[in-house]
C-alpha cells in the first residue's frame, strides 16, 4: 500500500508437497517440499523482532533477508524532508528483503518492524543466493512472490487514489490482523498517519468513525476488531485482490 508521511523443482500435480519436518510459522518457508526446507534450516536463524527495530537502511546493501514468523514489517520510501511513503506491509506470508531476489545492490527504502513478533527466521543473502542459484522449488516460490508483491503495490496504489480513508483503513486493518493473527494489536498513531498519508487528528476521526460503528475500539495505541465481517464489508474490494494474490503464492493448485 503507498501512504505519506513521515534442489527439486516445484510439483506440476494438483497435490500438495510433503510437509516439511518442522514446518514454519511464516507461509512461504511452510510451503516448500519438505527436502528443500530440510536444506536450508541450517541457513535460518530464528530470532525475535522488537517494534520500531530497522532491519534495512536507506543506501545500504541487504546483508540479511527474513521471513515473520508473526508481527509484521513496514517498507517505506524516505522523502527529502524527513516524511516517510508506505510502499509495503510484509507479515508471515512473505519476506523482508526481496529487493535481493532481483540485484541485492543497496535499497532505496527502509525496512522496519511496526508489530513486534517472537520469532522471524533471518537467512544471510549468501545463503539465500546460493539456494536462489539452485534453480529449484526455493527459486520459483521467491519468482512468485515477487510477481505477488507488485501486484499487491499496484493495487494499494489505485485504492490510494480512488477510495476513501475510512476504507484503507478498514482494509490495512484487516491485512493486519490476517498477519499477527489476533484481533488485538498496537498500532500508534503515528504509525496509522503513515500508513494513511493523514495527520493525527484526522486519524482520530477516522478511528472513531469505525469504533462508532462497532467495527473496532481503540484505546492508548492498542486496535482490537471487534467485528472482522462488518470491518469487511467498510473495506473496499483491494483487500480481497491483494489477499488473492498472496494467497495464489503458496496455492500449490495454482502451480503450472
Amino acid at each position: 500500500m503507498i501512504a505519506r508521511h513521515r534442489s527439486s523443482s516445484l510439483p506440476s500435480t494438483n497435490r500438495p508437497p510433503p510437509a516439511a519436518t518442522q514446518p514454519s510459522r511464516n507461509r512461504l518457508l511452510a510451503a516448500l517440499p519438505a527436502e528443500d526446507y530440510n536444506r536450508i534450516t541450517p541457513a535460518l536463524d530464528p530470532l525475535p523482532l522488537k517494534l520500531k527495530e530497522i532491519l534495512h537502511k536507506p543506501g545500504e546493501s541487504v546483508e540479511h533477508v527474513y521471513f515473520p514468523g508473526g508481527g509484521f514489517c513496514s517498507i517505506c520510501t524516505v522523502l527529502n524532508d524527513g516524511d516517510m511513503v508506505e510502499i509495503a506491509t510484509i507479515g508471515r506470508e512473505g519476506m523482508v528483503g526481496l529487493s535481493t531476489v532481483l540485484d541485492g545492490g543497496p535499497v532505496p527504502y527502509i525496512a522496519m518492524v511496526q508489530a513486534e513478533m517472537d520469532t522471524c527466521y533471518r537467512m544471510t543473502t549468501e545463503a539465500f543466493r546460493r539456494e536462489m542459484d539452485l534453480r529449484g522449488a526455493f527459486h520459483e516460490l521467491m519468482m512468485r512472490y515477487t510477481q505477488a508483491v507488485i501486484g499487491v503495490v499496484m493495487q494499494s496504489t489505485a485504492c490510494n487514489a480512488v477510495h476513501s480513508i475510512e476504507q484503507r483503513l478498514a482494509r490495512w486493518l484487516l491485512m493486519a490482523q490476517d498477519r499477527v493473527g489476533r484481533t488485538q494489536f498496537p498500532l500508534t498513531q503515528e504509525f496509522v498517519a503513515i500508513m494513511l498519508g493523514a495527520t493525527r487528528p484526522t486519524v482520530t476521526v477516522v478511528a472513531g468513525t469505525l469504533q462508532k460503528a462497532g467495527l473496532i475500539t481503540y484505546h492508548r495505541g492498542v486496535i482490537t476488531v471487534v467485528n472482522r465481517e462488518g470491518l469487511e464489508s467498510a473495506s473496499c474490494e483491494c483487500y480481497g485482490a491483494a489477499k488473492a494474490l498472496l494467497d495464489s503464492v503458496t496455492d500449490w493448485r495454482r502451480v503450472a
